[in-house]
């Protein structure tokens, strides 16, 4: 075989041990045609390596890109330390999986620069999220049109929508308490049903009773492959079989029982019958054509309406079912908050249990709002939110990131800073009352994001977990069993403590 033409000496070195091994076996070089073959592979997979370490530069991550499926296998199986050992190798770190080149900012400043540069950022959620949520879905929008999407959505979340909200909430977490305490006398991990209520409420909440019991139920399994398939980075093509694949069938499912609830809708709502949730809400907003402040209501069509409220869902059912999961576990770790959580409760009640609680019930919670926001800080759900690069970005003053690359901004160091909170790893709900000093850092606390993406349905969310835990403290006790897993943090989508979160639950003697 004749030699190579001239090529630059680094990528002459890299092919020339795969070129010679290639060649040296029997099979191959006795056939010119396989000979050639194996050259050409190998100077493509040389290529695939320079293009690595260009980009990469002197970023803290692999020397050297496992040829072409690069950090798969650890994306398939992530792990907490992992992750760990990433945010805290420098303020920028780097890894690649297939053709994808990353760079994970572990920095508050540089996390919120990415949230906070339409200009040079888009999300990117993850690669299979545009097939899972369909790309004509308003997520997707920048610039103008996200703004303008965006500010419609507001009525969705004020003060007066969030009060019929909290009636729809009360009656399915009664209904999950009793099947708690029903099953709730022996140990057992208690994580699914946590989920299933948070599930059952979001479903209640958004879409009413427009959707059937059996329809719920179904959504709630067929969502748990929406949930497998959001791994940071999944085998790029959606074969039938994949991840991913299951995941738009069980999206197009839920798409169309979405779809058959709005025109029901649309009549009651003409009709003037009452408001029963948040699609009603909506239903009837445009409707009267002018918001509260005079502002033009913009009109969605069915299918905007549909890929929206799947938008919510996806937005508020794992984040929020991770945070209710821990919110359990730590109360039960900490019986000291736990008791005050419950002398708020009745204060606020003026000591009635079947007090019905409104929104201004709610706002009068001020230690059990402390109490969620430091669940949220010490065990956030989501720890990184996937953008993309739009262009060349001078990220750092020496790093430039470039044009089509995963940019990753981290949540969880900028939550356990120990310069913002003392003794990060402490669960002490007490630094955001007055005596404490987490509230006087509102950029670190970047649990719902930051920039014009930021959570919208943020105080909904609080409002959710207050509510829950609040009423769950003066109706029954539970009993967190450790384990040695109970605190380490596994991964699927969101977090989760390693053994389910094991409890028992009985009634208060003082609530029955």
């Amino acid at each position: 075989m004749s030699s190579l033409s001239p090529l630059p000496q680094t990528l002459n070195n890299l092919i020339r041990p795969v070129q010679n091994a290639l060649l040296s076996i029997p099979f191959v070089s006795e056939r010119p045609k396989l000979a050639l073959a194996a050259s050409i592979v190998a100077g493509l997979l040389a290529l695939e390596q320079i293009s690595y370490r260009r980009k990469k530069k002197d970023l803290p991550g692999p020397t050297w890109k496992i040829p072409i499926i690069g950090a798969f296998l650890d994306s398939l199986y992530p792990t907490f330390d992992g992750y760990l050992a990433k945010w805290y190798s420098g303020p920028l770190s780097c890894v690649a999986v297939f053709d994808r080149f990353i760079v994970i900012a572990s920095g508050n400043e540089t996390s919120r620069k990415i949230l906070s540069s339409p200009e040079f950022a888009e999300p990117a959620l993850i690669d299979s999220m545009r097939k899972i949520l369909c790309n004509d879905n308003w997520v997707f929008l920048s610039g103008k049109a996200h703004t303008e999407y965006r500010k419609q959505l507001n009525v969705l979340f004020t003060r007066r929508a969030m009060a019929t909200y909290l009636p729809i909430q009360q009656r399915v977490n009664a209904k999950h308490f009793d099947l708690w305490l029903s099953v709730g006398a022996k140990a057992q991990p208690f994580q699914l049903f946590f989920r299933e209520l948070n599930m059952e409420s979001s479903l209640r909440v958004f879409m009413g009773d427009y959707i059937t019991d059996e329809v719920a139920t179904r959504i709630s399994e067929e969502y748990f492959r929406i949930t497998a398939a959001l791994e940071l980075v999944n085998f790029p093509i959606a074969l039938p079989g994949t991840k991913v694949w299951y995941a738009m069938r069980a999206r197009q499912y839920i798409v169309d029982e979405f779809m058959k609830c709005i025109p029901v809708s649309r009549k009651r709502m003409a009709a003037g019958e009452p408001v029963t949730c948040m699609l009603d809400s909506w239903t009837k907003h445009m409707m009267e054509k002018r918001g509260e402040q005079g502002e033009e209501v913009r009109v969605f069509n069915d299918r905007e309406i549909t890929l929206t409220i799947l938008t919510f869902l996806f937005a508020s059912q794992d984040a929020t079912s991770s945070a209710m999961t821990w919110a359990f576990q730590l109360l039960a770790d900490h019986p000291d908050v736990l008791q005050r959580v419950r002398d708020e409760q009745m204060a606020v009640r003026n000591g009635d249990l079947n007090a019905t609680v409104d929104f201004e019930v709610v706002e009068k919670m001020v230690y059990t709002r402390q109490t969620v926001k430091e669940i949220l800080r010490y065990r956030p759900p989501v720890l990184m939110v996937p953008y993309q690069a739009k262009k060349s970005w001078d990220l750092s003053p020496d790093y430039t990131v470039p044009s089509g690359s995963m940019l990753i901004p981290t949540i969880w160091p900028s939550l356990h800073d120990p310069q913002v909170y003392p003794e990060p790893d402490k669960f002490n709900p007490d630094r955001w009352g007055p005596s404490g000093t987490a509230e006087k850092h509102p950029k670190n606390f970047m649990v719902f994001g930051s920039g014009t993406h930021y959570c919208l349905g943020k105080e909904y969310v609080v409002m959710h977990l207050m509510n829950v835990i609040g009423t769950a403290s003066l109706l029954m006790d539970w009993k967190h069993h450790a384990t040695p897993d109970s605190e380490k943090i596994v991964i699927f989508a969101t977090t989760y403590p390693q053994d389910q979160c094991v409890c028992e639950f009985t009634p208060r003697v003082a609530a029955q």
